[in-house]
């Protein structure tokens, strides 16, 4: 990695502007009913891209107050993240509303247009050239990161992987969700950094105990247990393994690839107007299939950003012949594994054993009959 240019400290933010918190949230939710690639009763979405600062401004805002309360950050000192976009619009938004300036780690596979509307909103950023031979892109932020914060010692690091405060920022998403829905049976949530799932969980299996929770992961993460790969989609998944991921919470995991997800995203925003970038079309996708196969479900999900950032990716044809993405023979069902382990997958997939990688191996081992397909 070629050294890092000398980073400036943050000028002292502006005035906190806390009007800005009123915009937080309060999202509505649509119902859904494009083909995904077949019919289905239709489900629910939770509509992220019309709050101010996307989904992940909830988490923001709840990391730096924590943060704030705890005394480990300071009024108007600097917070220091890694992101691959979605976080860094929600701590600008977070810096702007509690008065702190934001420096956000990017990498060189981060969109030009997110780029620049991350420094619209006011943050600087750094971005790392290549990606580590361990952990990929997102070990390499994390290492020019801690580059960062050895020279901007009274900087805070969220560290959004790990903080408790992230998931706790939903929960504002999940009291919205038991005002706005009279009942759920299946709750699809996309996984990255853990955060929303572990956030929605708790309050939302309190109100309807018999919730059925599904993960939504990429090919080539490794947080449901599957080897680490590179990855084209950005915001699903990981080459790391998140501590807030609440594995025990889902009762099973599906696997989607780009191709599928660029499918699911496009039928959206021809029929239904609503859709967003990888981690919508990989939800979508699947919460059509859990509305199929489960007839009288009340299924929900989460869309966690707008089509906007993805214009020159998922709704770029040239960039989809460049990657190979390939929609027309493309799988209309998930094939069924009976183990995280047993094969790697290469496109959609489903398996009803979820384990925890960093778990005791004896949990990364099937019993037999474990796991079966029904």
């Amino acid at each position: 990695m070629t050294a890092a240019p000398a980073l400036h400290p943050p000028k002292a933010a502006d005035v906190a502007n806390p009007d800005l918190l009123r915009l937080l949230g309060r999202t509505p939710v649509a119902r859904i009913r494009t083909e995904l690639p077949y019919a289905h009763p239709g489900f629910w979405a939770k509509l992220e891209c019309l709050g101010a600062g996307g989904m992940k401004a909830r988490a923001a805002v709840s990391m730096l107050r924590g943060a704030r309360m705890r005394g480990e950050l300071r009024p108007g000192a600097p917070v220091v993240e890694s992101t691959s976009g979605t976080l860094g619009i929600g701590l600008a938004f977070a810096g702007q509303a509690l008065g702190h300036p934001v420096v956000l780690i990017g990498d060189t596979e981060l969109e030009p247009s997110m780029r620049q509307l991350l420094r619209t909103y006011g943050a600087e950023l750094e971005l790392a050239d290549r990606p580590a031979r361990e952990g990929g892109w997102q070990a390499a932020r994390l290492a020019r990161l801690r580059e960062v914060l050895r020279r901007m010692p009274e900087a805070y690091w969220p560290d959004q992987y790990n903080n408790p405060d992230n998931a706790a920022g939903y929960a504002s998403m999940a009291a919205e969700l038991t005002a706005q829905l009279d009942h759920l049976d299946v709750l699809v949530c996309s996984v990255g950094t853990g955060g929303h799932s572990a956030g929605l969980v708790g309050p939302l299996r309190r109100r309807w105990p018999a919730l059925k929770v599904i993960g939504v992961d990429s090919v080539g993460s490794t947080i449901f247990g599957q080897p680490a790969r590179p990855r084209l989609m950005r915001g699903l998944g990981s080459s790391i393994h998140p501590r807030n991921v609440a594995h025990k919470e889902f009762d099973e995991v599906h696997w989607v690839g780009p191709a599928e997800a660029v499918d699911a995203c496009r039928r959206l925003a021809r029929t239904s107007f609503v859709s967003g970038g990888w981690s919508t079309g990989a939800v979508a996708l699947v919460s059509a299939w859990a509305a199929r196969v489960e007839p009288g479900a009340v299924v929900a999900t989460v869309f966690p950003d707008g089509a906007h950032r993805y214009l020159g990716t998922v709704y770029d044809d040239d960039f989809c012949h460049t990657h190979g993405l390939d929609t027309a023979t493309l799988a209309v069902r998930p094939v069924e594994i009976p183990h995280p382990c047993a094969v790697e997958v290469g496109g959609w997939a489903r398996c009803r054993t979820v384990v925890d990688p960093l778990a005791p191996a004896r949990a990364l081992v099937p019993a037999p009959g474990e796991g079966d397909a029904a």
